[in-house]
């Protein structure tokens, strides 16, 4: 990539507060962190002064740098060192790395914080910067707000210079590799000589995925190894995306197909036949696993399936849910004791690897799921709860945000209702989350039912709802 062509936005925003502003609106914006379109809504100043921000708001002391594989990623890590840098603080360079490997570096290292610069499962022409505290998980919502206020209040002359800045440079990936491998049987892995299809999309998690695998005696045909972010499909893990993958699955003989977005925090599961898993299923499998093992306390946000809520009801233990986020997942899986959680997009935490959404937690797992029971991914899928999932969205001005939920739940008053983030509504059978958009002026609706009539017939009503 050529860093001039880069700089050249950022001297466009030196030009008044009115470009500083469209272009701070047109940023992905959450408690964690931003994305934008390199060169575009996401320059050189905006991550040096995001940085900075991140940086006055951390506690004292060494803070950790790493990158997913998009081409982007060096030049944004000379950027954040270096501002990092000027403002006193000690720098560690973990270079390419997937984000849940952050989170353990974080802790191993004694680290005060830190930057992974990754913009998820967004497409090529996107990066961004994720923020972690010294426990090694996403910032909080209440620790987010604090950088993104004196972010947006902050100068715009920081310095965003490409020198290489004063950062030691670590490469660990083995303490994330022994603390997944210290939550399974390796050894009853082994004995099997599982053959799996790994495919990592030129993301960060080749390299601890393939590192993984070997360790568990598996049989790897890997794709897209090379963390060089020249995505071979766009990188989201959905059906749609994999549908290629899908199919060299099931020409290939592999006993299980596991597809990770470039940063490495959620993971889609494809079967033995070929057919597409699903997201929401990656984390009910985990869960099955997980309770098998060690009862306790299950988290997951309020948009995800219910399959986590029936299996901690099986099992006897406590179900909890969260705001949608992986800040407020964890948040609550901390104040529960959790012995499990996560979100319904391929995204397991456990809490014995680190507060992290992690697809090798995931690969683990399922693993040693198959392996322990001497079944297949298709077996293991069949014994889960059954249910049928819808989204959409409508358009909505915020102001009438309120007066649409109380309209609904006067509609549905047989529905328990919970106000928890946006509107839910739950049936024995079936629910409903209706939640606005952080940064358009839609609600989204996510309905799962027994059946797909039955979600779709919901879906249809409550879109007549909020649009009347």
């Amino acid at each position: 990539m050529n860093t001039s062509d880069i700089m050249k936005p950022a001297h466009r925003l030196e030009a008044g507060n009115g470009g500083r502003e469209r272009t701070l609106s047109e940023l992905i914006i959450s408690v964690s962190g931003l994305r934008g379109i390199v060169g575009d809504t996401l320059t050189p100043e905006i991550v040096a002064r995001y940085a900075t921000a991140f940086a006055a708001e951390a506690p004292a002391g060494t803070l950790l740098v790493t990158r997913d594989g998009r081409d982007s990623g060096q030049m944004f890590s000379q950027i954040v060192s270096r501002a990092l840098h000027e403002v006193g603080r000690d720098v560690l360079d973990g270079g390419i790395a997937a984000t849940p490997t952050t989170g353990v570096l974080i802790r191993e290292l004694h680290c005060a914080g830190g930057i992974q610069i990754s913009a998820s499962h967004n497409p090529a022409q996107y990066n961004g910067l994720k923020l972690f505290s010294a426990m090694g998980r996403v910032i909080s919502a209440e620790e987010g707000e604090s950088v993104l206020t004196r972010f947006r209040a902050s100068s715009e002359q920081v310095e965003c210079g490409l020198e290489p800045a004063n950062a030691t440079v670590i490469d660990d990936q083995e303490s994330h590799l022994e603390r997944v491998a210290n939550t399974i049987d390796v050894q009853g892995i082994r004995q099997h000589r599982f053959r799996v299809l790994l495919d990592s999309n030129h993301g960060a998690g080749s390299r601890l995925g393939k590192q993984l695998l070997d360790r568990l005696g598996c049989e790897i045909v890997l794709l897209g190894g090379e963390p060089d972010g020249q995505f071979e499909h766009l990188p989201e893990p959905t059906a749609e995306n994999l549908r290629d993958t899908c199919q060299r699955v099931a020409r290939s003989g592999v006993n299980v197909g596991f597809c990770q977005d470039p940063d490495a925090d959620r993971l889609a599961v494809i079967d033995q036949r070929g057919n597409y898993v699903g997201e929401e299923y990656t984390l009910a499998l985990c869960v099955e696993h997980a309770l098998r093992h060690k009862p306790g306390p299950i988290v997951t946000n309020c948009s995800t399936s219910r399959m986590s809520q029936d299996l901690a009801e099986k099992h006897g233990v406590r179900f909890h849910r969260s705001a949608v986020g992986e800040a407020n997942v964890v948040d609550k899986m901390v104040s529960e004791e959790a012995v499990f959680g996560g979100e319904g997009n391929g995204g397991p935490i456990d809490p014995e690897v680190g507060y992290v959404r992690d697809s090798f937690v995931g690969m683990a797992r399922i693993l040693d799921a198959m392996a322990s029971r001497q079944m297949t991914v298709s077996e293991l899928v069949g014994e889960l709860p059954k249910y049928a999932i819808r989204k959409t969205k409508v358009e909505l001005d915020r102001s009438h945000f309120v007066d649409t939920f109380a309209r609904l739940e006067e509609h549905f008053p047989e529905a328990q209702s919970d106000r928890l983030d946006g509107l839910r509504l739950d049936w024995p059978d079936q629910w409903a989350l209706i939640r606005a958009s952080n940064t358009e002026p839609i609600v989204r609706i996510v309905v799962e039912a027994k059946t797909q009539q039955a979600a779709h017939g919901l879906c249809d009503t409550l879109r007549k709802q909020v649009e009347d």
